[in-house]
């Protein structure tokens, strides 16, 4: 069974996630989050997967997951996406998703993060798009015309 937190919530569970890891990580996660908002106002934040921040327009755009020494963005169909300034580090090998593993340490390039968050929320409404445009099959009636 699914589970999404509601809206208000989720930010309130991704605050109190950036205070609660109180060094480097918390920074970046609410750098990313900001960067985000930025490239799309209408993004809309989630709390999923067992306590992961996610973020969607159109479906799920991306992740903020942190880990002891990264924090990740996963982006869920990022596989599909154009990546001219090479953000994406990890996840290389699946089909569809793709992530930017962020190292203490590590420059942000703000102009490509936000490129790519758009392509993502452009992809999931262009997908969007399709499968209402899309005609429904014709279901097969169970009566024979003889």
């Amino acid at each position: 069974m699914k589970s999404t937190v509601q809206v208000e919530s989720a930010s309130a569970l991704i605050d109190a996630k950036i205070n609660e890891l109180g060094d480097w990580r918390g920074k970046m996660l609410a750098k990313v989050r900001a960067i985000v908002h930025e490239a799309d106002p209408e993004i809309v934040e989630e709390w999923k997967f067992m306590g992961t921040p996610v973020f969607s327009h159109g479906g799920i755009v991306c992740t903020g997951e942190t880990y002891k020494s990264v924090v990740k963005m996963t982006f869920a169909k990022g596989a599909a996406l154009d990546d001219p300034s090479g953000l994406f580090n990890s996840s290389l090998e699946g089909n569809v998703r793709r992530a930017i593993d962020i190292h203490e340490g590590d420059k942000v390039d703000e102009a490509a993060l936000k490129y790519l968050i758009r392509a993502a929320v452009a992809l999931n409404l262009n997908l969007k798009a399709k499968a209402k445009s899309k005609p429904k099959p014709h279901r097969a009636s169970g009566k024979r015309a003889d």
